[in-house]
């Protein structure tokens, strides 16, 4: 047995270890990652457009005092469903009975002057008719009568007009609908008209408003679309409403009208849309997204949203060549359409796109390819 000098031992063994660790690193496996394929496909595609509105009543009618008082009563639950002619408010309304009865006392006061003239009418028409008095004194009889009949008929529009602001202090309900959170409570005083401000609002909610800007652009874009297509144009009196959530109303509304003019200070025409809600699951004041369709794509190219790379204004997607190894591919986007983007250049239909994400693959290893099933019509919201 031979045996090695002890000075040079630690030199072979470090090479002997060099040279069975580069063996384990030449004999390392090649790892072949999975990835979620799938195809790009070719559709006519709807383009849909969504704006931020708001909901109101069919009818928001404000309540507003007529008379000015104290509040004697409220007679309704807030929040509930109220009738037509159904008393909310009362005001404390002895101040106007002091105006009906004065104005009742001049009316008594005129009556008794028409009395009075037309008595001596009576006695001096016979007298003239004698020639005992003068047709001058039968004048004078007849414009006193005509005079008290006219402070009369003064006098019982006074009243009439007392007894109209009476009933002013008690409000009614102008129309059947559901009557919010009042502002003020029995005992508070109130103001008359528009300077007293809105005491509650009766809102209507059979059918539901929905109003949303839209910018002047935009507006003329969809108006030269429509006129190319008339399809378009039928399709695009049908409007869709997601709620606040992000979940979809269950009906379709229709465009109502626009505003006359476009608002100088933002350059945006405002857009009603009607919405039926019989479930009264809509209320006035929520805020919404009215969703339309604007535009339409024939034979588009789309991919899955998260199968488009974007580095700031560089758009990418990995497709997979024969031998399943990823190619980064720039490409031109286009309009995103629900779950999908529809590419304009560098794709063709039916390429395989690898659904990465942010992983990072060695484009010279091949990639084990995991076809996924991707519904587009479902994921373009269609």
């Amino acid at each position: 047995m031979m045996c090695i000098p002890s000075r040079t031992s630690p030199v072979i063994v470090l090479f002997s270890l060099l040279l069975i660790s580069c063996g384990e690193e030449s004999s390392a496996p090649v790892i072949h990652p999975e990835v979620n394929v799938v195809n790009a496909t070719q559709m006519d595609v709807p383009v849909f457009s969504e704006f931020v509105g708001q909901t109101y009543g069919q009818e928001d009618i404000q309540i507003i005092p007529r008379v000015e008082g104290w509040i004697t009563g409220i007679h309704f639950k807030e929040g509930d469903a109220v009738k037509k002619g159904q008393l909310l408010y009362t005001i404390d309304d002895l101040p106007v009975r002091s105006k009906v009865d004065a104005a009742a006392g001049e009316v008594a006061r005129a009556e008794t002057m028409v009395a009075n003239k037309k008595a001596d009418l009576d006695r001096v028409e016979p007298l003239a008719a004698m020639n005992a008095l003068s047709k001058r004194d039968l004048d004078a009889a007849r414009a006193a009568y005509d005079a008290a009949l006219a402070e009369l008929s003064v006098a019982e529009a006074g009243l009439e007009t007392a007894n109209i602001e009476l009933g002013y202090t008690h409000i009614t309900s102008p129309i059947d609908g559901v009557i919010g959170i009042s502002k003020v409570l029995t005992g508070d005083y109130v103001g008359k008209g528009t300077l007293g401000g809105a005491i509650n609002t009766v809102s209507s909610l059979g059918g539901m408003r929905v109003r949303f800007p839209v910018s002047e652009t935009d507006i003329l874009g969809f108006q030269r679309r429509a006129k190319e297509d008339t399809a378009l144009r039928a399709a695009r009196k049908e409007v869709q409403l997601l709620l606040s959530d992000g979940s979809p109303y269950p009906q379709a509304g229709h465009l109502d009208l626009a505003d006359r003019s476009v608002d100088p200070s933002t350059g945006s025409i405002l857009i009603q849309a009607v919405f039926p809600n019989e479930a009264r699951s809509l209320r006035p004041g929520q805020s919404v997204k009215v969703r339309i369709r604007t535009d339409q794509v024939d034979n588009a190219v789309m991919v899955p949203q998260r199968a488009v790379n974007q580095l700031q204004n560089v758009y990418n997607v990995y497709l997979l060549d024969d031998s399943n190894k990823v190619v980064v591919t720039p490409v031109k986007v286009g309009a995103r359409v629900g779950e999908n983007w529809v590419i304009e250049e560098g794709l063709q239909a039916g390429q395989k796109v690898a659904l990465i994400g942010n992983a990072l693959i060695d484009p010279k290893v091949a990639v084990i390819p995991k076809p996924l099933e991707w519904d587009y019509a479902k994921s373009s919201g269609n």
